[in-house]
């Protein structure tokens, strides 16, 4: 029987690219609005992860998705995207402000620690963005770490400190971003999840090994263990 993988619709374009990424990857994807269902709901579904959709609105009117957030507290592992990342950050006490700089269908290099979810992909690596608001750093709670920015230092992803919760500022199910099936594929292993497809043993080309310097000073490996 494939895993579950439930994505909450926040009502964006997207979240049909997401769910056939996931169905790609040999996953059975349930795809229900931020408003049709409870989290009471959703615990009677029992996913084996949940996936958080991009969207038009900011966290506050993303349907059940903050409060999912507190209530699950990581027992189900959890990917959110875009919006869905705002979202786990204002859950989790962090502020979600104005970026400097709305971007909207632009591709980006990030910067990232090589593992966890960007495992096997390409330092720095290409992805697209698509968001007017981020979360600002300098309010992360200390167990929210951030594990890529931008060259300009904007957190373009980060995760829980103890628990299978991750958030990404940018979109992997867009064509702008390199490896999103592999960044996909990197949540379900972490979720305890088999892929259809091994994207994990793939082999980097030696131009694209990681920058070690750039997160050295902060990545402690306990991190990120698979749960």
């Amino acid at each position: 029987m494939p895993a579950r993988v439930l994505l909450i619709d926040n009502y964006d374009s997207f979240v049909f690219n997401l769910a056939r990424y996931l169905a790609e990857l040999g996953v059975e994807t349930t795809v229900r609005r931020n408003d049709e269902l409870t989290v009471a709901e959703v615990r009677e579904l029992r996913p084996d992860a949940i996936v958080l959709s991009p969207g038009p609105c900011t966290p506050n009117e993303a349907g059940i998705c903050v409060e999912l957030i507190q209530s699950l507290e990581g027992e189900t592992p959890l990917l959110g995207v875009c919006l869905g990342h705002q979202a786990i950050g204002a859950a989790l006490g962090a502020t979600v402000a104005r970026a400097p700089n709305p971007v909207h269908g632009q591709a980006s290099l990030i910067h990232h620690h090589s593992t966890g979810l960007f495992a096997n992909c390409p330092n720095p690596l290409r992805v697209g963005r698509y968001h007017s608001l981020i979360v600002e750093e300098a309010t992360l709670p200390p167990n929210l770490v951030v594990t890529a920015r931008t060259d300009d230092g904007l957190v373009m992803a980060f995760t829980q400190r103890d628990k299978p919760v991750f958030g990404v500022q940018f979109h992997p199910e867009s064509i702008l971003t390199d490896c999103g099936h592999r960044l996909l594929a990197n949540f379900l292993t972490l979720s305890g999840i088999t892929c259809k497809e091994n994207f994990l043993s793939q082999e980097l080309p030696a131009e694209t090994l990681p920058d070690d310097d750039f997160y050295r000073r902060e990545i402690d490996a306990e991190v990120f263990r698979p749960w």
